[in-house]
């Protein structure tokens, strides 16, 4: 492996990683109270989770000064595109704040839209829709940005998508209902949700601000727009120590650590690739149920999961690497 390689493959892994504990969130809400409900302990998450980042990236910037990085400079450990620092390039007119502002919309949309979807069209529907739309959005947004997805990403994308068909389907709690129709378009919002949040943040890391800053900073925003919903919801699970383990994981473990390791994957992969690799949450998820929630996992599941993994793993299999120079001596 060369070195160009080596920061591609540590991305790979922050991202699916990120992933991974994203997928921790559904055991987390099962083993908590029954008396909390979905929009309160997503608004509780994502506030503890942007105190983290906040915290995070303040003791960041009183570490000892570094080099400043040029925009022009490589992001990650891979060179950035001329496309990319074109200001005809969209998202390279538009100003950083304006970005955190979009980005922290996005967050606070991406939990309203998600939790609206299960709630109507049901768990399984609703976690497909968002988790399939998300990649083609990120990837299509991504041409915002200058990036153009790759037959590979197609091929391993598509092959990850199957792949959580199949491991839904296998898990048999695909369900009908009234509002099916709402749902399905609100789940189909988070999945836009979740590509604006992370174009922005790809965006803002490729401009030079540092990744620590960028997530603190759409996470935020998220937060004061998800804050009035705790005003109106009951609360009394937060008071008993399974609620308060849980919010504690979902918060600091599930996003502080979680979009520690996503910025990580940005600042070294396109947002399209990234965006895919996160479909390994619901493998995570489904895997958690079994182990400790006694799920049963039929072969349908288990050749979904086959098949997600086989595709990420096309995805993070690193194709011929830029130079990169070396370092001084």
């Amino acid at each position: 492996m060369n070195r160009g390689s080596q920061p591609v493959a540590g991305a790979a892994l922050a991202a699916v990683g990120a992933a991974a504990l994203w997928g921790t969130t559904g055991t987390a809400q099962a083993l908590g109270p029954d008396a909390s409900d979905p929009t309160s302990v997503g608004a509780a998450r994502i506030i503890l989770g942007a105190l983290v980042l906040v915290v995070l990236a303040w003791l960041e910037s009183h570490r000892a000064e570094r080099p400043v990085r040029n925009a022009a400079e490589p992001v990650g450990g891979t060179s950035v595109p001329a496309s990319w620092l074109d200001p005809t390039v969209a998202l390279g007119r538009l100003p950083r704040l304006v970005l955190v502002l979009l980005g922290g919309i996005a967050v606070a949309a991406y939990q309203a839209c998600f939790f609206l979807g299960v709630a109507r069209a049901g768990v399984a529907v609703g976690t497909v829709v968002a988790l399939g739309v998300a990649p083609l959005a990120t990837g299509l947004l991504g041409m915002l940005l200058g990036e153009r997805p790759t037959a590979r990403w197609a091929t391993a994308t598509a092959g990850a998508v199957v792949g959580v068909l199949l491991l839904v389907a296998g898990s048999g709690t695909l369900e009908d209902g009234s509002g099916v129709a709402v749902g399905i378009a609100a789940a189909l919002g988070a999945g836009l949700s979740y590509a604006g949040y992370t174009i922005a943040a790809r965006a803002l890391l490729l401009r030079g601000v540092s990744g620590m800053v960028v997530m603190a900073g759409l996470f935020a925003v998220g937060a004061l727009l998800l804050a009035p919903t705790l005003l109106v919801a009951d609360l009394g699970w937060l008071s008993t120590r399974s609620g308060l383990l849980m919010v504690l994981w979902l918060g600091v473990i599930a996003t502080g650590l979680s979009y520690v390791l996503f910025q990580r994957g940005l600042s070294g992969l396109p947002a399209s690739t990234v965006a895919s690799l996160s479909l390994a949450e619901p493998v995570t998820a489904t895997l958690l149920g079994v182990v400790v929630l006694g799920e049963h996992l039929s072969a349908l599941t288990l050749t979904g999961i086959l098949v997600v993994a086989l595709s990420l793993l096309l995805m993070a299999l690193r194709r011929k690497t830029t130079p990169v120079a070396p370092e001084p001596v």
